[in-house]
């Protein structure tokens, strides 16, 4: 009962779980992903900065994350898991700085379904 509390209280105090505030539907997911910024004209790269991180929460439309590629609002994200089962653009809708980490909320460009589950 006390490393479960202990977990909770990290998880509550962490940057992205500070901006997930925001997202009263906003769930834990701690689904690992690449995550890339799409630049804005694919004719001259399909995607840059790409790196791994963890998808900490999410909802039926966004994704929060933190990483170290230089985001911003508007930006357009490519997210993919190891087994393909996520692999979605979405855009930054929120972004905050937190030492040198961005801390990220981004929602998707088209519906995708079943990637979390709500509990009824």
């Amino acid at each position: 009962m006390a490393s479960s509390a202990a977990a909770s209280a990290r998880v509550s105090s962490s940057p992205v779980a500070s901006l997930a505030r925001f997202f009263p539907d906003a769930a834990p997911v701690r689904l690992p992903v690449e995550v890339s910024r799409v630049a804005g004209d694919s004719a001259v790269s399909p995607a840059i900065s790409a790196e791994r991180t963890v998808i900490e929460f999410g909802t039926p439309q966004e994704v929060l994350f933190a990483c170290a590629v230089p985001l911003e609002f508007g930006d357009v994200v490519h997210l993919r898991n190891s087994d393909g089962s996520l692999d979605a653009e979405a855009s930054v809708v929120a972004v905050q700085y937190h030492l040198g980490k961005t801390i990220v909320a981004a929602r998707f460009l088209q519906n995708i379904t079943n990637w979390i589950i709500k509990p009824l």
